[in-house]
């Protein structure tokens, strides 16, 4: 029998496997769009988002808050998770580039029939005078092996290495990714801290009026023994006052709710929340600079996280165009094998092997075609994905920017206002005490400076929660 393949099917053969190496071309992207040179026309170059966050937030209650959160939080232990299963998976990618050896200890038995091949040649040999003894072939054949297989796959076209470099630029996304829970959490903590400050202050504001309102309920009382005011003007007055006093038990359940939305943010059942002084004896925050936004692609994690996954689902694309190519894989083997026990530790049982071989897909590649467009759609995916990531960083920022600033003129106004109506209130009074004004103006009065004071607490805690948010769309907070 002819051990070697005629010409004819060694150039079908050759020309099989030279079809099969057809590969689609390398994926073309286009380039993504440029960032404006500045956020708000502004060329300053420091940002706040370059600062920790120990010092970026100068209260002492609110720092011991996040680093409770920081150790307690149930989705930064799950982040922490994701990266162990990321470098789990890069560190089984890296065992594809290295040959596998394994330890194996092997039994097994074959009848052959008598008029098989294996079963006329096992007769013939043992009839010859070569053979004798232990050498006999026995039917069925035992077959005993005790040594070392090895497998390998040979990289030739980067393959297995691209593998291996998809899974490490996923590990690093997945550490962005602990990054951005950790920025996101710290402004987390840090919103739901000020909406406590604020609160406080709203109790405070709430608590001061009550005592001016009990106070006009006092002295129109007293007017009304006079015979100055009617019974409805003790009314009026009266309902005002239990208006406000239910305002005040409205802001203490909102107190509550706010505070077990921290707890659970910290990691920890309900309990009251340490803090410092409100928001109404707090100064507004100063100038802020927002940097560049070249500076913004460098920290915002989820930024960087999107760029990576986006290079890793290139190297995807990479890797499914190489599974079209032929692969060389080498098999060897290393041991004791033998058909009988007794010999099998002797010198003459040691058996070594060695194969190579190529194979390619010649037919029914449509499963590495699917393979590959399924690639393609993902990069695509991951690239239009690093593109809004980009547009909704810029848009948070510039927000936020301008949210500062806006907010900032708002409660100058504001404060302004209430000045005036605290002036308005202590007129209406000496008017009202002097029968110059109604009772209904000391009550409009009184009313439009407590709504007054309401809103400027209000637009002070949309100034905090504006830097809070800016911090943390400049990519602050993560270290």
């Amino acid at each position: 029998m002819n051990r070697f393949l005629p010409t004819g099917s060694c150039i079908l053969l050759s020309a099989l496997l030279f079809s099969s190496c057809q590969v689609y071309k390398p994926l073309s992207q286009a380039p993504t769009q440029p960032l404006p040179a500045s956020f708000t026309n502004s060329t300053d170059s420091s940002s706040i988002g370059t600062k920790n966050w120990r010092t970026f937030f100068d209260d002492p209650f609110l720092v011991r808050l996040i680093d409770s959160a920081l150790a307690g939080n149930v989705d930064l232990r799950i982040a922490t998770q994701r990266i162990e299963t990321a470098r789990a998976a890069f560190e089984y990618s890296r065992g594809y580039l290295v040959p596998s050896v394994n330890a194996v200890v092997a039994a097994g038995v074959d009848r052959y029939g008598q008029y098989t091949q294996n079963g006329v040649g096992n007769f013939d040999t043992n009839l010859s005078e070569n053979v004798r003894g232990d050498r006999r072939v026995p039917n069925p054949v035992p077959d005993y092996f005790v040594g070392a297989r090895s497998t390998w796959e040979v990289d030739l076209w980067g393959k297995l290495k691209n593998q291996r470099k998809a899974a490490y630029l996923r590990f690093l996304a997945s550490e962005r990714g602990r990054h951005l829970v950790i920025t996101s959490l710290v402004a987390e903590v840090a919103r739901h801290y000020y909406a406590l400050l604020a609160l406080d202050g709203e109790l405070e504001i709430l608590q001061k009026n009550i005592n001016f309102q009990q106070n006009a309920v006092d002295l129109v009382r007293i007017q009304k023994q006079a015979g100055r005011v009617t019974e409805l003007a003790v009314q009026q007055f009266t309902a005002q006052l239990i208006n406000t006093r239910s305002r005040q038990g409205q802001v203490q359940q909102q107190i509550v709710e706010t505070e077990n939305q921290l707890n659970r943010l910290l990691g920890r059942f309900p309990q009251p929340i340490a803090r410092g002084k409100s928001l109404q004896e707090r100064e507004l925050p100063g100038q802020v600079s927002a940097g560049v936004p070249t500076q913004m692609l460098v920290r915002r994690p989820d930024v960087r996280q999107a760029e990576l996954q986006l290079q890793a689902t290139n190297v995807d694309v990479d890797v499914a165009r190489a599974e079209f190519l032929p692969s060389l894989n080498l098999t060897a083997y290393l041991g004791l094998n033998a058909f009988r026990t007794s010999v099998l530790v002797n010198p003459g049982s040691v058996a070594a092997g060695l194969l190579g071989g190529l194979s390619a897909p010649i037919l029914n590649r449509r499963f590495l075609k699917a393979n590959y467009r399924q690639s393609v759609a993902q990069s695509q995916e991951a690239l239009y994905n690093y593109r809004q990531t980009i547009l909704t960083g810029f848009g948070e920022v510039v927000s936020s920017l301008r949210g500062v600033e806006n907010y900032r003129t708002v409660a100058e106004l504001q404060a302004q206002e209430v000045n005036v109506l605290g002036q308005a209130v202590t007129t209406s009074k000496d008017l009202f005490a002097g029968g110059y004004a109604t009772y209904l103006e000391v009550i409009t009065a009184q009313r439009s400076v407590l709504e007054a004071e309401l809103a400027l607490i209000n637009t002070k805690r949309a100034q905090f929660l504006s830097l809070t948010d800016l911090y943390r769309a400049l990519g602050g907070g993560w270290e």
